[in-house]
Formats: structure tokens, sequence, C-alpha cells
């Protein structure tokens, strides 16, 4: 099959980035610091960002679940740093680390609350569609930086043994 690309591999599909607020856009490539990726910033640091909300991280297959559902989501809109393609969503969980590319490795801390400025993104304004507690499986993810360093589209992303 001529240009068709097989992974086994989990890897980066989009990595985003904002001014404040969503959408995220995307970049090619974005250095991982302590507290989040470079030339990202939050409209609201009392509920986005810190030390244990570094990285935001959502995965493509549910994206396109979603959209399927009819939901106008897209890569980056929910605020997301992170759409990742091939990783299974509904196994990860706080504590779980992950090595994304040759220098960053995340930890991930917590599931997110669903943000009202995603409202736009979701059929009939139910952004509460991404909530862990409604939807298990189906939220972000926030994550710690335990290594920094560059990441790039298409980086493989690795879940370290626990």
């Amino acid at each position: 099959m001529d240009g068709v690309t097989f992974r086994s591999t989990p890897y980066v599909h989009q990595i985003n980035v904002s001014n404040g607020g969503v959408p995220k856009l995307p970049v090619p490539q974005a250095r991982i610091m302590p507290l989040g990726l470079e030339r990202d910033h939050h409209r609201n640091t009392l509920l986005h960002g810190g030390p244990d909300r570094a990285v935001c991280l959502f995965s493509l297959e549910l994206i396109e679940a979603l959209q399927a559902e009819g939901h106008s989501i897209q890569p980056g809109s929910s605020g997301e740093n992170l759409t990742v393609a091939g990783v299974d969503w509904a196994i990860l969980k706080p504590g779980d680390r992950l090595a994304i590319g040759r220098e960053v490795r995340l930890e991930i801390m917590n599931f997110t609350t669903p943000c009202k400025q995603n409202t736009c993104w979701f059929k009939d304004g139910d952004y509460q569609r991404i909530s862990q507690e409604r939807h298990q499986g189906w939220s972000r993810l926030y994550a710690k930086v335990l290594n920094e360093g560059l990441v790039k589209v298409g980086d493989p992303v690795i879940l370290e043994e626990r």
C-alpha cells in the first residue's frame, strides 16, 4: 500500500500552545519545562498550570470518537498541550509515567475538570462529555514534568512499567 504508514508505537500527534485560552494551536515542536510548554500561557492561572498541571494531554482517538458523535472538537481545541495517538487511554491513571521522545518524562497527576470555555466544541454545549466523573476514561489528563526537554510531532510515547 503506497503512502500508508503503520505505527505500532504510540506517538505525539500534535503539540498545542496558546497565548491564553482555547483553542491551543499546533506547533511542530516545543520545549517542555517544569511549569509547562515554552510559548504556552493560561488565561486563568488559578485553575490551569502550575507544577502538577504543567502539561495537559488528550487522546486523538477520543477526539475522533467525539467527532463521530457530532461534536466539533479538534486536536488542541479543548486546551490540551499534547494530543497523543495510539495510547490505551482508558488504562491511564494518576501515578503513571510517560516517556516522550528522547528527553521528556511526565507523571500523570490528575484527571482534568472540564472547562466551560469548551462549551462551543460540544453538541448541545455538553462540555461535561469529557468529565472523568460522568464518562470514565474520556477525560484529559494533567501531568507533572519529571524530565524537561524538546518534544516534536511524531515522537514516541511510552508508558513506563508500573
